[in-house]
């Protein structure tokens, strides 16, 4: 086989070290010895010689399956990226007259997207006069934040954004 790049292994012949750490496929060192010795003996035994550690000197090399060596690398880089959770910013926008029904609606959005483990960008709209207004918006944001302080924390205080007032929140670490 060929060097591969990205992310890939370096197998069998295209293995150019001077000298080699051997590792049985059950995981026992066996010794340290020129590549060359070190093909020889995975081919005797109907396997590859796989690099698992060129960081380390001398490098390490394993007596495995290559193929089967190969997917359970797939498969473990599979499972840790299903493990992520990519935290998006999710926007709730209101303006400072909302009727409590309302504002319980857009609470409501902004703890299930708090739950899911996204941050929510709570907007004030304001347009015309409204803008002279901004204490009254600033007020709602507080009050939205008091609401959602057991789920929350508030990352960014209410700002002015032009004719906008947001604030950011985040969920709480658990």
């Amino acid at each position: 086989m060929k060097k591969k790049y990205g992310g890939e292994f370096l197998v069998n012949e295209s293995i150019n070290y001077p000298q080699v750490r051997l590792i049985d496929f059950t995981g026992k060192q066996l010794c340290i010895c020129s590549s060359r010795e070190a093909i020889n003996f995975a081919s005797e035994k109907g396997l590859d010689l796989v690099v698992i550690s060129d960081k380390s000197d001398p490098p390490v090399c394993k007596i495995v399956n290559y193929g089967k060596y190969k997917f359970d690398q797939e498969k473990k880089a599979k499972e840790a990226k299903k493990k992520q959770h990519n935290i998006s910013l999710k926007e709730v926008k209101m303006r400072y007259k909302i009727e409590s029904h309302d504002y319980k609606v857009r609470r409501n959005q902004a703890l299930r997207f708090l739950e899911t483990g996204d941050k929510v960008k709570a907007t004030i709209v304001l347009k015309g006069r409204e803008v002279q207004h901004t204490n009254l918006a600033i007020e709602l944001l507080n009050k939205m934040a008091q609401d959602l302080e057991e789920i929350s924390v508030v990352q960014q205080l209410p700002t002015k954004d032009g004719r906008n007032i947001i604030m950011i929140l985040a969920p709480n670490k658990k």
